[in-house]
């Protein structure tokens, strides 16, 4: 009598799993909707794309699982630079860290220091800042600036450019942040100053209008943002802002913005 093979044994090999991550700043869920719709047609059945955005900051997360290892790991690498070129310098990080991480992690390579003069977002960058162990080693202090006075006092930014352009514009950002990298004597710096709302907005510089500028080895380097949403969202989006603003400056890809006229 003949035996019937036992197939028990012949078992599908079990999926592996890869995650790829790509952190960019600068685009709202409404900015990416067509961007990441036309990228995620592309994306094979054993490859899954997720988003979250807040405060200008998204990560997307590529998760793939497939029984061949080394052509899952091949195509989820290929998707990953992919989102990298699609995006090119508005890309933080491909880790999973925070933007303040990858500060830090820069400021720690090149051994350099950074201090920050802060009004509109009120502590908010050094706060960010400190939640990393080990901030200590780059993170000299902060100085809330919040009236015209400490910021004439303790930054010593120009009295005459205070009354004639106002707390909130260019000569008084860049100043605040030449202040304070004074004050601290760090090599780097990062300023902000603004109208967080929900009052306080005028015709010319309505609420979520916000000036920030970063020092990094004498250069100093501004950009106007009218940033939407409620007072937080502004906040949050400002420090964000003003901290990739430097570490565009230390990648040394950063893209002066056009000259604005704000008098």
């Amino acid at each position: 009598m003949k035996s019937t093979p036992d197939n028990s044994s012949q078992t599908t090999p079990a999926e592996h799993e890869e995650n790829r991550m790509v952190t960019i700043f600068g685009y709202s869920e409404e900015d990416l909707t067509d961007i990441l719709g036309q990228f995620r047609k592309q994306l094979p059945e054993f490859v899954t794309m997720m988003t979250k955005t807040a405060n200008l900051v998204t990560k997307i997360l590529l998760t793939g699982k497939h029984h061949a290892v080394e052509l899952l790991r091949f195509k989820m690498n290929k998707f990953q630079q992919q989102l990298q070129s699609l995006f090119n310098e508005e890309v933080v990080t491909t880790e999973d860290l925070s933007i303040s991480q990858v500060l830090g992690r820069l400021l720690v390579e090149r051994e350099l220091t950074v201090s920050c003069a802060e009004s509109c977002t009120g502590g908010n960058i050094a706060h960010n800042i400190t939640m990393n162990a080990g901030s200590s080693a780059f993170f000299l202090g902060s100085v809330v600036t919040y009236s015209n006075e400490v910021k004439a006092n303790v930054l010593h930014v120009s009295r005459s450019d205070l009354s004639r352009f106002g707390a909130v514009s260019q000569p008084v950002a860049e100043q605040m942040a030449r202040g304070v990298a004074n004050l601290m004597h760090t090599n780097c710096a990062m300023a902000t100053t603004g109208i967080a709302g929900p009052e306080g907005g005028t015709k010319f510089k309505p609420v979520g209008t916000v000036w920030m500028a970063v020092q990094y080895n004498g250069q100093t380097v501004s950009e106007l943002i009218k940033f939407k949403g409620d007072r937080n969202t502004v906040i949050e989006s400002a420090t964000n802002h003003a901290m990739f603003m430097l570490i565009k400056l230390l990648r040394n890809s950063y893209t002066p913005h056009e000259e604005i006229n704000d008098d």
